[in-house]
């Protein structure tokens, strides 16, 4: 039977909808290319010739880098969705920095430690399984979509955790801290969930 390119094109166009409707997590919405900012703190001037990151708590050698040291690490990019609590998602973002693992693998994890609290230069706190964090799902990044991370998103550099609800990914990160037991952070105190996936919706306390 003879197809015509119209009906052809209509198929093509209702399947690509559905591929990018099924990547929304429940209860999200695709932002397009806008990127929200949202944040719980006033947004800081971090001077990268004074930052440093750090990696202490349970480990056998507490490490720290400078902005330098940290670009000479070996390299590792995320491309792929992110989902922010507040219901909007993004698709197919790229961020560039260094893998969590690398910075783990520098300072030793101790075999007791099982949470990190990642902690902002603006006292912002987030805490989050150690699992979460290792095995290639989660970054220190400095470049979005082959540019500077802006400020207003966490620049000059912030954690990346995209298979969790944004607010996990601290922005001005300075310091992952390693820890036995949990132990909750800034909107962890404030009734958010302590994991945050969003395909089971974990958003508050009590979810899931």
């Amino acid at each position: 039977m003879p197809v015509t390119r119209g009906f052809t094109g209509k198929r093509r166009g209702a399947a690509a909808d559905q591929q990018r409707a099924e990547r929304l997590p429940p209860g999200q919405y695709d932002t397009g290319s806008d990127w929200p900012s949202l944040t719980a703190e006033a947004t800081p001037d971090v001077d990268v010739e004074r930052w440093s990151m750090r990696v202490d708590g349970l480990v056998e050698t507490p490490r720290s880098w400078s902005w330098r040291e940290i670009h000479d690490l070996p390299g590792s990019s995320y491309r792929g969705d992110i989902h922010c609590v507040t219901t909007w998602s993004k698709f197919d973002t790229t961020f560039t920095g260094v893998s969590v693992d690398t910075l783990l693998e520098a300072a030793g994890p101790l075999p007791e430690a099982a949470y990190v609290m990642a902690h902002s230069t603006t006292g912002y706190t987030t805490n989050l399984p150690l699992a979460d964090v290792t095995g290639g799902r989660a970054w220190v990044v400095w470049d979005f979509d082959g540019r500077p991370l802006s400020t207003d998103h966490g620049g000059p550099v912030r954690l990346l955790v995209p298979h969790l609800y944004f607010w996990k990914s601290a922005k001005w990160v300075t310091r992952l801290e390693l820890m036995a037991s949990d132990r909750p952070g800034f909107w962890e105190q404030n009734g958010y969930h302590d994991r945050g996936d969003p395909w089971l919706e974990q958003r508050y306390q009590g979810d899931p």
